[in-house]
């Protein structure tokens, strides 16, 4: 009989215990079994484990193993009596029932009782391996929680489990399951993201293939940053992964913060990191069904309508003390209720408050508003409604509505995620599994929409699309492809802690993407530009079509003009020495034959002479220039570069954020360039040689042409010039303090200190006035005794 075990990824589980059971038979058994690894298993609904048997096929990690424990009976995997075998079946169950889950609590009761179990035991079950020990593993082996403790030597669950688990590990068998999974379950080629790979074990509870919806719950407030981008893409990947549904819905609850301006940016955000939902929605649209839940919350004594001022509220709030009205009637909340919905003067004084927990150490559960008063006309439904529902209160009743089964969200909310479940019991509402991931935070950079709004309020920036936003606009607008942002934020995963990124590997990642294409042109500094006259030029100035990118022709040609008078770089032009040679960057070689310098500042150089040496081998040549012919048809351009905002690497929450803006975060240089860059389009991304990779930021029809710089990663290129300028300054500092300290002498080999005379004078340290004045020193015999010891010995 040949039985074939079919295995494929189920979410980011992988069915190790199966895989190593099918070595341990094969190791042991004169039949071996044949398992296969597969993208996905059609027609398997739920299972990520099919087995064929005699035309038979059985699904399931439980079932799968119990065929083969039961029909391998020579290997004893259920023991050797009825007793043994019910003891195994119950940590087959256990293994499902407790650890295929991402619930901590759960996961942590599961681990102490399995660590208990083990105290003095080497197996589960009796004394031998058995189909328990196997299962057991395979479930720890998916576990993200149990994985990290093990690899960070944290003895989560108990140390029994911890030296059970290693020697089980140990085991031929499981290296060899492990192994296998290695080399066989590698990710398709289309959803290969660079080297490194994305950890996604976030563990989706009673995850169905075919049945997972996820949803994407923007506020069309601002714009959406690279924050958000994580979220959705998060959002997609799972839905993607389980075949399901992803919504996005806009959770527009809040008329004073809304325009209609955002929604429509999220879409093409979200359009432009090829994110199609398959269903938008609003939290707008379940107005109605939301107000009839909070009635029923107040008509089960579980709510109530507060006229607590603001200040008093959130005092209570923060000391656990209840307010007047928390058990006011039924009736009477009713009636004040109804008021807010008319907008009286005493029903805009009120909220509508859940009945919670005033004592609960978590304050998220200590009586939340549901309900505030808003008399500004929303942008969807106008003037229907002067009361809204709060984010909390919505979300996970349109979550349950809309058939959610999965809320993935930033682990900022995990306190608020009690209250969550605590809204759906008290309605009767369907459950759905909230999961939480770590934030995606950068060195200075702000994420905080309200901080954000303020930057534009203010005229610190151009906008919400400013190159130096975080927002998907902003890092656009300043050259990153979407290629490289959804790369770099699957390669992050659904890692629940929360780290501050360096902007580099972003970056370096996108460099990656557009070094192949980007076509290259020329440009120099304007800045006391010099002229250079090439002795042996072209008499007349001449064109020549070259490639735009000398590895990949297909980027195509352009026109590169010759002539007897150049323009080069000051900063070139000062290292330059007479009689040396040097290249000119698709023309050839070259020698110094004239340096003139300027009348009024010797540091400046007005002209060179340079004599034209094309026979001359530029792989013997120190320095590479740039240059552009003097002629009619160059290009005025601009180059943008910026710094940071804020010059702290991470704002604390009480931090100020006006007390760390950069002082100059924009920086323009004139320059020149070749002509050829007219013919480009708005967003093209180029590299200006030996300047760096650039995205032109206008119509190439306007006189001069603005270019962003776009970082490539490198730390001079990510570097806080504030920062930059501040340790320059402290360097010099230091060199300065390095002049006044001690000169070491190398007498006999050894050094030791000297002091200097001429230093000495200004050095204080070597001489300090008594800090309480003249004391008079104490005759002997006032001394305390206590100071003296006699001999123990005497």
């Amino acid at each position: 009989m040949t039985v074939t075990i079919n295995v494929c990824k189920q979410g980011t589980n992988i069915p190790y215990g199966i895989i190593a059971l099918a070595h341990y038979i094969n190791s042991l058994s004169e039949q071996k079994l044949d398992i296969h690894w597969h993208e996905t298993i059609e027609g398997a609904n739920d299972a990520f484990v099919v087995l064929k048997a005699d035309n038979n096929d059985i699904t399931g990690t439980n079932d799968v193993a119990r065929y083969l424990a039961t029909t391998n009976k020579d290997l004893f995997l259920y023991g050797n009596n009825s007793e043994s075998k019910t003891m195994v079946d119950h940590w087959v169950d256990f293994a499902t029932d407790k650890l295929k889950t991402n619930d901590f609590k759960i996961l942590e009761a599961a681990f102490d009782e399995i660590n208990h179990h083990l105290t003095l035991r080497t197996f589960l079950v009796g004394y031998k391996l058995s189909l328990a020990d196997i299962i057991i593993w395979g479930a720890l082996k998916n576990s993200a929680a149990f994985n990290r403790a093990i690899k960070t030597g944290k003895e989560t669950g108990g140390p029994h489990l911890i030296r059970w688990f290693n020697y089980v590990n140990s085991l031929d068998f499981a290296q060899q399951g492990t192994n296998w999974v290695t080399k066989n379950a590698k990710p398709s080629s289309s959803s290969k993201v660079g080297k490194d790979q994305p950890n996604m074990n976030i563990g989706l509870v009673d995850a169905e293939v075919g049945k997972v919806v996820t949803r994407f719950p923007p506020e069309p407030s601002g714009y959406l940053h690279i924050g958000h981008a994580k979220a959705v893409m998060l959002n997609q990947y799972f839905a993607q992964e389980y075949k399901g549904k992803m919504f996005v819905r806009f959770d527009d609850t809040n008329p004073t913060k809304e325009k209609e301006e955002f929604e429509e940016s999220i879409k093409e955000d979200l359009s432009l990191l090829e994110i199609f939902p398959d269903k938008i929605t609003y939290t707008s649209d379940y107005f109605d069904q939301l107000y009839q839940y909070a009635i029923k919350l107040i008509e089960k004594g579980l709510g109530y309508v507060d006229d607590t001022d603001v200040l008093t509220m959130r005092e209570q709030r923060m000391n656990g003390i209840p307010s007047k009205n928390r058990d006011l009637p039924v009736g009477d909340n009713l009636t004040r209720f109804k008021e807010m919905t008319e907008g009286t003067e005493f029903g805009l004084s009120c909220c509508l408050r859940a009945k919670i927990d005033m004592s609960n150490p978590n304050k998220a559960l200590r009586d939340p508003v549901i309900y505030r008063c808003d008399l500004n006309p929303h942008h969807r439904k106008g003037n229907k409604w002067k009361l809204y529902p709060t984010y909390d209160f919505a979300c996970p009743i349109v979550d349950s509505i809309e058939g959610v089964t999965h809320a993935l969200r930033t682990n900022e909310y995990r306190d608020r995620n009690p209250q969550y479940d605590w809204f759906l019991k008290a309605l009767d509402l369907r459950k759905v599994h909230v999961l939480d991931f770590g934030r995606l935070n950068f060195v200075y950079t702000l994420l905080s929409k309200r901080k954000l709004q303020w930057f534009v309020n203010q005229g610190h920036v151009s906008g919400w699309d400013d190159p130096r936003f975080p927002t998907i606009r902003g890092i656009r607008r300043r050259g990153m492809t979407v290629e490289a942002l959804k790369q770099y934020i699957l390669t992050q995963g659904a890692s629940q802690n929360d780290v501050t990124l360096e902007w580099d590997k972003l970056w370096a990642l996108n460099k990656k993407v557009i070094d192949p294409i980007a076509p290259r042109h020329t440009s120099v500094i304007k800045q006391d530009i010099v002229k250079v006259k090439i002795l042996g030029g072209p008499e007349t100035p001449y064109s020549k079509e070259m490639a735009k990118h000398k590895k990949n022709p297909s980027v195509g040609n352009k026109q590169t003009w010759f002539s007897s008078n150049i323009l080069i770089e000051q900063e070139d032009a000062k290292t330059f020495e007479k009689e040396e040679e040097i290249t000119l960057m698709d023309w050839g070689n070259a020698i110094v034959k004239t340096i003139h310098k300027s009348g009024i500042n010797s540091d400046i150089i007005t002209e060179l002479e340079l004599q034209l040496h094309l026979e001359g081998d530029f792989k013997k040549t120190e320095k590479k220039i740039s240059w552009i012919a003097d002629t009619t048809n160059v290009s005025e351009i601009v180059l943008i570069d910026y710094d940071y905002l804020i010059n702290k690497k991470k704002l604390e929450e009480d931090d100020n954020v006006e007390e760390f803006i950069t002082e100059k975060s924009e920086f323009l240089t004139d320059a020149l360039a070749d002509s050829n860059v007219k013919e480009l389009k708005k967003g093209d991304i180029i590299q200006f040689e030996r300047h760096g990779y650039y995205i032109l930021d206008n119509d190439a029809s306007e006189s001069v042409l603005r270019f962003i710089y776009t970082p490539d990663g490198k730390a001079s290129s990510m570097a806080s010039k504030a920062d930059k300028k501040e340790n320059t300054e402290e360097q010099e500092k230091k060199k300065e303090k390095s002049k006044e300290t001690i000169i070491t002498n190398t007498t006999s080999g050894t050094a030791f200190p000297i002091i200097n005379k001429d230093i000495t004078k200004n050095i204080k340290m070597y001489e300090v006035p008594d800090i309480y004045g003249v004391v008079p020193m104490p005759i002997p015999e006032q001394i305390s005794k206590m100071y003296k010891t006699p001999n123990i010995y005497s």
